[in-house]
């Protein structure tokens, strides 16, 4: 495995960490104004709608703000449109919805032809990773 990838990997995993702590701390606080009223709808949203706002929310934010999130930052790492410029709203919800939906299956389809730079998700929203 590329060191690239080795570093876009531990960066994802830094990342879920921070955004899990976030969201168990959302989900108290909702938990609390709810009087933990149990029902299906309520335990789904808390269960798969929560933490993926959350974990897109925080991810949208940072890289719209840096570029980077945590667990880039922390592995040396940067998200860049291809000719270098800042990130685009555009870009950044592209490369959300296409990484957590079709781009493992294209990943995993053809694995030999990416690189640690430009993942599946990447070529669709025309970003590509860097080492700082």
């Amino acid at each position: 495995m590329e060191p690239l990838m080795k570093k876009r990997i531990k960066a994802l995993l830094i990342d879920s960490l921070v955004s899990s702590a976030a969201s168990l701390t959302v989900e108290g606080v909702f938990r609390a104004a709810t009087k933990n009223k149990k029902n299906v709808g309520t335990e789904f949203c808390y269960n798969v709608v929560l933490p993926t706002v959350t974990f897109w929310g925080l991810e949208y934010i940072q890289l719209r703000r840096s570029g980077q999130t945590i667990g880039h930052k922390l592995q040396g790492i940067m998200i860049e449109s291809e000719d270098g410029t800042a990130l685009t709203d555009e870009q950044i919800v592209k490369r959300l919805i296409h990484r957590d939906s079709v781009s493992t299956f294209a990943y995993l389809k053809d694995r030999t032809s990416f690189d640690g730079s430009r993942l599946p998700h990447d070529l669709y929203a025309g970003t590509v990773l860097k080492e700082q």
